[in-house]
């Protein structure tokens, strides 16, 4: 399926279920079911402009549908792990290399990555669920990873709202700015971890 017909789809699905659609599209996309995220929740800030949702539901549901979703990650990580990626990860878009990176990632910035990684396509999608193989408690992911989907979630919501009529192409720019801005991240972050390790080693 592409594109445009799976934004299609989701655009139909929403009209057709309103809140519910937004919650339930928003859950399985976070576990990482082939859903244009960022895409959904600017345009239910378009359909408050429109009028057609109000926006205290609408933000109610995106945050609780976030929620949910890196809740479902982080226990399929927390039981079943390894296994699950091996057996079904390739329908959730999960992989072996892409947990290895994201846990490299995660080892290194620990539960910051979950209040952050909402911004970063891919990693929004692993870092519960390698949070869940770790030894990460569940109250401490929660804080940070809670905070993440409210945060995430609030602020697209409010761009396609504050977007109005321009919310598809406002979408397309701050999205290739979060790629460019993850690109810098993952040059940069191991760069000034190891300077500040080398610099405890001297003192």
């Amino acid at each position: 399926m592409g594109d445009n017909q799976r934004v299609n789809h989701i655009a139909a699905f929403i009209y057709a279920y309103g809140y519910l659609g937004i919650f339930l599209l928003l859950m399985l996309g976070i576990v990482g079911l082939p859903i244009p995220d960022e895409w959904l929740l600017t345009f239910a800030g378009y359909l408050i402009f429109k009028g057609h949702f109000q926006i205290v539901p609408t933000l109610a549901v995106a945050v609780l549908g976030s929620i949910c979703g890196i809740s479902v990650s982080y226990w399929l990580g927390h039981t079943l792990g390894i296994f699950f990626v091996r057996r079904y990860g390739q329908w959730f878009h999960i992989t072996e290399e892409r947990m290895s990176r994201v846990r490299a990632w995660f080892d290194r910035t620990g539960r910051w990555s979950l209040l952050y990684g909402y911004f970063i396509p891919g990693v929004r999608h692993v870092a519960g669920f390698v949070a869940g193989t770790s030894k990460l408690r569940f109250p401490e992911f929660a804080l940070f990873a809670y905070t993440g989907a409210f945060v995430w979630s609030v602020s697209f919501v409010a761009i396609g709202y504050i977007s109005g009529k321009e919310w598809a192409g406002t979408t397309r720019t701050i999205h290739r700015y979060i790629m460019l801005g993850a690109v810098l991240a993952a040059i940069m972050v191991p760069v000034y971890l190891f300077y500040i390790k080398k610099t405890r080693r001297k003192e």
